[in-house]
C-alpha cells in the first residue's frame, strides 16, 4: 500500500487507491499560508484495525514538519490521536 498526497493550494489529501477505489484517506484544507486543518479520515473496513489511519497521519505530518505548517484537528480520529502521541504534538497550532 503506497500513500499518495494530492495538494491543490487550498485543499488535498493523503490517500491509498488500489484498483481505482479510494481505500483511505485523510482530507484537509489551509487556513491561511501557514496553518492545516484536517478535516476528516476514512478507512475502508477492509484496512480497519491495521493502523492505516495512523500511517496517513505520520505521511501527513512528515509534510507538515517540511513545510513549516501547524495543524488543527477537528477530525475526531486525528484530534484522539495527537492527544495520544506525544511524538507528533509539535505540529499542532
Amino acid at each position: 500500500m503506497k500513500i499518495q498526497h494530492q495538494f491543490d493550494g487550498r485543499k488535498g489529501s493523503f490517500f491509498i487507491v488500489e484498483g481505482g477505489k479510494y481505500l483511505a484517506q485523510m482530507v484537509y484544507v489551509m487556513a491561511g499560508p501557514q496553518k492545516m486543518i484536517i478535516e476528516h479520515t476514512e478507512v475502508d473496513e477492509s484496512l480497519k484495525g491495521q493502523g492505516v489511519g495512523a500511517k496517513l497521519l505520520e505521511a501527513l505530518v512528515s509534510f507538515v514538519r517540511e513545510k513549516g505548517l501547524k495543524v488543527i484537528p477537528l477530525c475526531p480520529f486525528a484530534k484522539a490521536s495527537f492527544n495520544k502521541r506525544a511524538d507528533l504534538q509539535d505540529v499542532l497550532n
